[in-house]
């Protein structure tokens, strides 16, 4: 069975790097001053800050192997050197929803990233999304239809940088 691929830019697999070794050098340490802290106090059958520590820890060590996992079947996108001539990881694309609910939803701007780091409220869609599949490989002026639970949208792609 082949792993699943961790698509990234090259700022996410720093932003994960960095996360990694925040979590290694610093929270572990903050967590196990907790759990020293909360066994000190006695009886850990009744002591609920063991028990959050304890949950922390847990916490903290899922998200390290979670990371370390990702970074293993990282595949760093770099679309620097490209003519940006169609929509692909990396690229930063405006389209033009034909049909909006509100005028200021008109244009919208994206960049096209992974699922790791996709985060909508940032302007960067996964492009396992919806709108992010119907728009992979198109190019500038083509109008796609994206099924939304509100309905079907179209989208016309007035730019891609």
């Amino acid at each position: 069975m082949t792993e699943k691929q961790t698509i990234l830019t090259a700022e996410g697999l720093e932003k994960l790097k960095a996360e990694l070794n925040e979590l290694r050098t610093v929270k572990r340490l903050e967590n196990e001053e907790r759990l020293h802290e909360a066994i000190s106090h006695g009886d850990l059958s009744e002591n609920s800050e063991y028990d959050a520590a304890k949950d922390e820890q847990a916490r903290i060590e899922g998200r390290v192997q979670e990371i370390e996992q990702m970074l293993k079947t990282a595949v760093v996108i770099d679309n620097s050197k490209k003519r940006k001539t169609q929509v692909e990881l990396g690229t930063t694309v405006i389209i033009e929803d034909l049909a909006p609910e509100f005028e200021e939803d008109k244009l919208q701007e994206y960049i096209i990233v992974g699922t790791t780091e996709a985060d909508p409220f940032a302007g960067k869609i996964s492009n396992e999304s919806p709108i992010g599949a119907a728009i992979l490989g198109k190019k500038t002026g083509a109008v796609v239809t994206v099924r939304t639970p509100m309905g079907d949208h179209q989208y016309k792609i007035t730019k891609i940088k």
